[in-house]
């Protein structure tokens, strides 16, 4: 033994694994030990749950439980008895009353993991919402749940400008925006017929709609003449409608007001600029704070859900987590309590652009401020530098919400901060949202939420191209990538070729499981594709196309010949791999042939 050796220090390279929560996988397949978030334990506060940094706010001891109507007695831990003679309305109250609703079993039937019984509780507990205007029932709503112990949800915005768009566009994007998995839509329409436009949403509309009612209720009038007659009348009107939650932005009060004149870029929030200029013009507390039993009782004639908004949000990383946005939090809390008395569901509305480090902590300080409701954030923006990517940019901070508490997440389009989105900016949009909610649900040991991740896995080893794309969340998008470069599926890809293909080569050693299962095997060893569709086809439009010679050299051949056919020189291992594919695309077609491709 050498010297050196002899007087190395011994290093401890041990590990051992943190507590772990629920697999997200149903059949506990693969190798991961599970999921390192909290163990998920339905009806308590910190059902799917992150593990806290140290200095996080700890989770409310309050629940809407310890606001209930008055005259309302509380019989057990999660029931209670009303006044003789109340009727309830609201998911809220029917929970309270021990009553699992219709709308609480379909939600059961979307989310698996969970009971209706258990919905009913979280319901009842204010840490769900079931967005089901009783308007919106009667035509063509499938109703659906926001809460932390269910699946995160993710929200599309859209609706026409002055300048741009129009109630038959609109309606087409919120039928692009459910085909491509929006949960809910929200009308943010500020031009053209608001009213048209809305009534033709929510009669299209499958997934519950949301509006900002002070929109319509200055339209053709000043915010200074805006009164209580006016928010009421329009309030009655849109909940007639059947719009299923609406943003009120009362949290923003006067006295928070000084704290935002130092901020970059001030107040971001349509909804709450507006509010102060009224408040600075009439010298008056936000009306919409002054008024709110009012306003609850409206929303619960209809059973609208609160979506109570962040006016004060911050619009740029240097204004996050600042005083005016925390007051305004604090003050949502306080209209969380009040709205809870009044038997209305309630979720809250949040940041905004907000830096990767001060996520979790945003997240945590409203599950504690808010008691629990659920938390519906726009992104964050985890960096301001990226007008054109901002779905990407706000998706990251979107995936760290949604592990962190959040229970809905609105999408960012390309469009953001630039225009009024298209229809693929929508689609943009939610793709990345989805990828956002889904990472965040398997990280959260959320049960089966990663089983079709594994399923793909498993025909991805089997070399099994057209199970690979079924499982896909864009199947024509995967499969145009593919056959952009190979017209045929065959036991490697373009990325790798035949011989550098370590799928191939993990499927042949008999020792590994990788690559055997048997519901994975491709029907052939090598078919024919499909060919890219019309779709497929307009993706592949703004792509640059290869030469037959470049497709050869990047799919099967470096520069240098290595590896299996490392004695071949690469003209002769390109024509190799060119009479391959030619071969098992004459077989694929039923033509016989021998091993020289005549």
């Amino acid at each position: 033994m050498s010297q050196a050796t002899e007087s190395a220090p011994v290093v401890d390279r041990s590990w051992t694994l943190p507590p772990l929560g629920d697999n997200p996988s149903t059949e506990k397949q693969g190798t991961t030990p599970g999921s390192f978030a909290q163990r998920g334990a339905i009806g308590k506060p910190l059902t799917y749950a992150s593990p806290d940094t140290p200095g996080m706010p700890q989770p409310s001891d309050k629940t809407a439980w310890d606001f209930l109507p008055e005259g309302w007695t509380r019989t057990g831990e999660e029931s209670a008895e009303p006044p003789a003679g109340f009727e309830p309305i609201t998911q809220l109250e029917f929970a309270r009353v021990g009553v699992v609703t219709p709308e609480m079993k379909r939600v059961a039937l979307r989310e698996p993991h969970l009971t209706p019984e258990q919905i009913r509780r979280e319901v009842a507990a204010g840490r769900m919402v079931i967005p089901a205007n009783r308007n919106h029932l009667k035509h063509n709503l499938d109703p659906m749940a926001i809460g932390r112990a269910s699946l995160t949800k993710i929200n599309a915005n859209m609706g026409a400008s002055p300048i741009s768009s129009g109630t038959d566009e609109e309606v087409e994007k919120l039928k692009w925006a459910e085909k491509w998995g929006a949960d809910t839509v929200m009308d943010l329409s500020t031009g053209g017929d608001l009213d048209a436009c809305r009534a033709a949403i929510i009669e299209n509309s499958t997934v519950p709609i949301g509006t900002v009612p002070i929109y319509s209720m200055i339209i053709g009038r000043k915010i200074e003449d805006l009164n209580e007659q006016i928010v009421l009348e329009t309030l009655e009107h849109q909940a007639r409608q059947g719009v299923d939650y609406f943003t009120i932005h009362a949290g923003v009060l006067r006295e928070h007001l000084p704290l935002v004149r130092k901020r970059l870029i001030g107040i971001v929030s349509r909804g709450g600029s507006l509010l102060a200029k009224w408040m600075i013009t009439h010298h008056k507390q936000n009306l919409m704070y002054t008024m709110w039993e009012q306003i609850c009782d409206v929303m619960r004639e209809h059973d609208v859900t609160f979506s109570i908004g962040d006016g004060l949000r911050p619009g740029g990383l240097a204004d996050a987590t600042d005083a005016a946005q925390l007051g305004e939090l604090a003050t949502i809390g306080e209209l969380t309590e009040r709205a809870w008395r009044k038997g209305v569901q309630v979720m809250v509305e949040g940041p905004g652009h907000v830096p990767f480090d001060q996520i979790e902590f945003n997240m945590k300080l409203q599950r504690r401020l808010c008691h629990g409701a659920p938390f519906y954030v726009l992104g964050p923006l985890v960096t301001d530098i990226f007008p054109g990517y901002d779905h990407i940019t706000s998706c990251i901070g979107a995936t760290a919400a949604g592990y962190h508490g959040a229970s809905m997440l609105c999408y960012v389009t390309p469009k953001e901060h630039l225009g009024l989105p298209k229809k693929d900016d929508v689609k943009q949009g939610c793709v990345a949202y989805k990828i956002a909610a889904h990472a965040a649900d398997v990280a959260l040991g959320i049960p089966g939420t990663r089983d079709r991740d594994d399923e793909l896995t498993k025909a991805r080893a089997a070399l099994n191209w057209q199970k690979h794309f079924d499982l896909s969340f864009d199947p024509e998008l995967a499969r145009a990538y593919h056959d952009e470069d190979l017209e045929v599926d065959t036991d490697f890809c373009a990325m790798c070729g035949h011989d550098w293909c370590s799928v191939r080569i993990s499927k042949e050693i008999t020792e590994f499981f990788s690559g055997k299962d048997e519901q994975s095997q491709p029907a052939k060893k090598a078919i024919a594709s499909p060919g890219v569709t019309e779709g497929g086809a307009d993706i592949l439009k703004a792509r640059g196309n290869l030469s037959a010679e470049e497709i050869m050299r990047l799919a099967h051949k470096g520069k240098k010949a290595a590896c299996h056919s490392d004695t071949l020189k690469d003209e002769e291992a390109a024509k190799g791999v060119q009479k391959l594919v030619k071969i098992n695309t004459l077989k694929a077609h039923g033509i016989v042939v021998n091993e020289t491709g005549l």
